[in-house]
């Protein structure tokens, strides 16, 4: 898959979690997993909701409450709908970041939530195996 190159100029690259530090925020690998689409900014005053649109089949790895990175941009999904998702950006973010760039229409790529993939691919492998969700629990556990 080619990845779209949404920057003019500037890219967002954010520092990389280095071997010993206190681990926190969200997990990511730099992939570009699929393209997602712009639906719709909307502002609410003190934020923005951000609606993208994703081919469906990439759906089961965008997690509410999970993380997701546009454009190289790591953020928390609030929303997951049958083929969209949506976002919530604090002014800040807005501003510092591509999406100030962004509009209805814009493709940007996207990395999906890490976890959900592993666990999505352990289950396709299991083998006439009925998986509880305590066992998807112990599963990411590992992770």
């Amino acid at each position: 898959m080619l990845a779209i190159q949404n920057y003019k100029d500037e890219v967002h690259v954010e520092p990389a979690m280095k071997m010993g530090d206190r681990f926190e925020g969200h997990i990511v690998q730099g992939h570009v997993d699929c393209i997602g689409e712009i639906q719709n900014i909307q502002n609410s005053g003190n934020s923005y909701d951000v609606y993208i649109s994703v081919d469906k089949k990439f759906i089961p790895y965008i997690v509410p409450k999970g993380s997701i990175t546009i454009d190289g941009v790591s953020l928390t999904v609030n929303d997951v709908d049958a083929e969209s998702f949506r976002l919530t950006i604090i002014p800040i973010t807005m501003k510092e970041t591509l999406f100030k760039n962004y509009k209805k229409g814009t493709k940007v790529n996207i990395e999906t939530d890490m976890f959900a993939r592993y666990v999505a691919h352990i289950i396709s492998h299991q083998k006439n195996t009925k998986l509880s969700w305590s066992d998807v629990d112990s599963i990411s556990a590992i992770y």
